[in-house]
């Protein structure tokens, strides 16, 4: 016959839960994670669902002069909103004002990137200064479904190509660039599938477009680039810009212009003007191409 060996009982080991971590803990954690990771903790249980609402939670994500970017964007901000109100208030798209309280409807939109809580500005083609553009011999304004403002300035032909913009803003402190976003060709559907009409295409690829970026504070950028590309979307990077201050407005001029009258040039629509930090160029695909 073989030896039995068996062990003593023990004492069932307590156990544990996530349920049984102190909010505190959590919301400490929680600082090192970004607003999605967060909201999606937020489902576990009622503690992490109570961690994810704390103030300091949230005034960790949000730019450091948040306050400043209130009293701008908004005349009357609720007061009753915690940090984590704040941060959703700003990532929706908050139409800006001339400066004078007159409301650009839908000419210019600020709102923060909900991943990274980094500030974003774009400018529509009404928001800018477009030589020619209220003769419909050079330009017209067609809607359509590919712009964030529903419409965009199309160009048909035109010797003398500029468009102007400028925007001042207290942008948060750090690196950003400015992007015109262009597609060659007018872009339509026909029954249910999108078409490309390039007839009126012509004249971009005799002479390169030139960019130009001025700020308050004396930078000063200069590039040039042949448009190409017909049939899709593409961003143009038009130059970086950097902010110190944060505290303070920042005012940029922008420019894209190509007047050499000696030929036409023609087939384009212009959308918007974008100011994204750059570090986006590495993690959106989207202002690469769409």
């Amino acid at each position: 016959m073989g030896l039995r060996f068996s062990s003593p009982p023990s004492e069932s080991a307590p156990k544990y839960g996530l349920g049984e971590l102190p909010e505190s803990c959590v919301a400490e954690i929680m600082t090192y994670m970004n607003p999605p990771e967060i909201c999606k903790l937020a489902t576990l249980n009622r503690a992490f669902r109570g961690a994810s609402s704390a103030d300091f939670v949230w005034e960790s994500k949000l730019p450091s002069n948040y306050s400043v970017l209130l009293r701008r964007i908004f005349d009357d901000f609720p007061s009753h909103l915690g940090k984590r109100g704040i941060y959703a208030r700003l990532c929706r798209l908050n139409s800006l004002d001339d400066g004078t309280k007159i409301v650009v409807f839908l000419c210019r939109q600020v709102w923060l990137d909900r991943s990274t809580g980094k500030l974003c500005l774009c400018v529509s083609a009404k928001g800018l200064s477009i030589t020619g553009i209220d003769d419909r011999r050079y330009w017209n304004h067609i809607p359509t479904e590919e712009s964030r403002f529903n419409s965009v300035a199309y160009l048909q032909q035109i010797w003398w190509f500029e468009v102007d913009g400028d925007v001042e803003f207290p942008f948060p402190a750090g690196r950003y660039s400015i992007f015109y976003r262009i597609h060659l060709g007018r872009a339509s559907k026909r029954f249910g599938r999108r078409v490309c009409n390039t007839e009126h295409v012509h004249g971009w690829d005799v002479k390169p477009v030139r960019f130009q970026l001025w700020t308050s504070d004396g930078q000063y950028v200069t590039s040039q680039c042949f448009l190409n590309g017909p049939g899709k979307w593409a961003f143009y990077h038009a130059g970086d810009f950097v902010v110190e201050n944060g505290n303070a407005s920042t005012k940029v001029k922008f420019s894209m212009t190509q007047i050499d009258c000696t030929h036409t040039k023609g087939g384009l629509c212009l959308d918007s003007v974008l100011i994204y930090p750059s570090e986006f160029r590495k993690v959106k695909a989207f202002l690469n191409s769409s």
